[in-house]
């Protein structure tokens, strides 16, 4: 910024806001040639609330989650976030091992960016087996649960 220009207070307190609303790192406005930018330091950005029962840094996936993962029934997570297995807490869980599950039905949430995003199975089956427990962090690709 020139020094004929004087800092607007206000726009930066608006973009700060802006940055906390959004859970974005970095903000930048520009209107002419005045640019304002706006970030996190990298300490702001490394505070993320998790469930007090994870653990990171995650391990690495064993032999079996490998193998889970080319089960042909496995259906795997579509994003990286938090395994949510009921509507809300307290609530009876979407499914259980054993349980029959129509096409389209939801068998659990994934929490990604404050959103909470349905994972819906992708045919009709037999729930063999759950490989995630409620409150686990996944990462994309990862096997959530196998559908036979």
């Amino acid at each position: 910024m020139g020094t004929n220009t004087p800092i607007d207070n206000e726009s930066v307190r608006a973009l700060a806001a802006l940055l906390d609303e959004t859970n974005l790192t970095e903000i930048e406005y520009a209107v002419g040639d005045v640019r304002i930018r706006v970030a996190r330091t990298a300490q702001a950005v490394a505070y993320h609330p998790a469930p007090s029962h994870t653990a990171l840094p995650q391990a690495q996936p064993s032999a079996a989650a490998a193998s889970d993962a080319d089960d042909p029934g496995a259906v795997t997570s579509p994003m990286v976030g938090v395994t949510y297995m009921a509507p809300e807490p307290g609530a009876p869980k979407f499914v259980n091992a054993g349980d029959i599950v129509s096409e389209g039905q939801t068998v659990m949430l994934i929490e990604a960016m404050k959103t909470f995003n349905p994972i819906r199975a992708p045919r009709a089956g037999k729930v063999t087996r759950i490989l995630v427990t409620d409150g686990q962090p996944v990462e994309f690709g990862e096997p959530l649960l196998i559908i036979e």
